[in-house]
């Protein structure tokens, strides 16, 4: 795959990690079929290249992180019911068996289909203006995908809320943090560039361990717990003899770290 040849987004690998940027600002960063193609081909990319450690999932433009499906484009769903399929499923990396680690930095709008990237993110942080919403409800449309993914991730009253007020609410990144939903809330010049520090704390640690850790946790939230402990002790079987392989214990810090929230 040639990340050139992208049109509806800019993908660029340094440092082991893979930035992903929506580049439609004039359409809001909204979906479209050519970039639910871009992004199952994105996904196969980053799950089939060693060198990609972390995977950093931002948007071009000040009024929004994206607003979900182009209305005015549309976007492919078969004729046939029994051949139609959820058309989310490209734009999240776990329904494409990638287990890379994912952040989204999200700022401005953040609507409908733009749930699709945050319900697989592993960490999601958010400038102050972000605002989160489904307009679903207020276009006689059934809000139902995107919400049930949104409800595996916070409480489910706050999904209903956001589901049943539609157009009429918005919930403001500080609450989306007080609820767990964003881990962090910055300045929106700050966004960037600390999505890109976390990206690189995690990149220098061992793939392998790493990834056998995206991929445990969320496999668990589809299993019962004995379930998920046997699977979780083989992934440390397989993934552990090559991360302990890569790291030198002595080298790594035991002093320096961060506090993350208020004292």
């Amino acid at each position: 795959m040639e990340l050139t040849a992208l049109t509806t987004v800019i993908a660029e690998v340094k440092d082991h990690v893979l930035t992903i940027t929506l580049n439609r600002p004039d359409r809001m960063n909204s979906f479209t079929n050519a970039m639910r193609g871009e992004f199952r081909d994105l996904w196969a990319y980053a799950d089939a290249t060693d060198d990609v450690h972390v995977v950093v999932l931002r948007a071009s433009g000040d009024r929004a992180f994206s607003t979900g499906m182009d209305v005015k484009e549309g976007t492919y769903v078969a004729e046939n019911p029994f051949s139609r399929r959820d058309p989310g499923a490209d734009l999240s990396p776990k329904h494409n068996g990638c287990w890379k680690p994912l952040i989204c930095a999200v700022q401005g709008m953040v609507a409908g289909g733009a749930l699709y990237w945050l319900n697989e993110a592993d960490i999601i942080i958010a400038s102050e203006d972000a605002q989160f919403f489904d307009p679903h409800v207020s276009y006689g449309i059934v809000a139902a995908l995107e919400p049930i993914g949104l409800a595996h991730r916070i409480p489910i009253g706050e999904v209903l809320r956001m589901a049943l007020l539609g157009l009429d609410e918005r919930m403001s990144a500080q609450r989306a943090h007080q609820i767990g939903f964003v881990s962090e809330v910055v300045a929106r010049d700050e966004l960037w560039g600390r999505a890109a520090l976390l990206a690189e704390r995690i990149a220098a640690k061992p793939a392998a361990a790493i990834q056998g850790t995206v991929r445990a946790i969320w496999e668990s939230k589809d299993t019962g717990r004995s379930h998920a402990l046997a699977t979780a002790m083989s992934y440390t079987v397989i993934g552990n003899p090559i991360g302990k392989a890569q790291v030198d214990r002595s080298a790594v810090p035991t002093r320096e770290f961060e506090i993350r929230g208020p004292a």
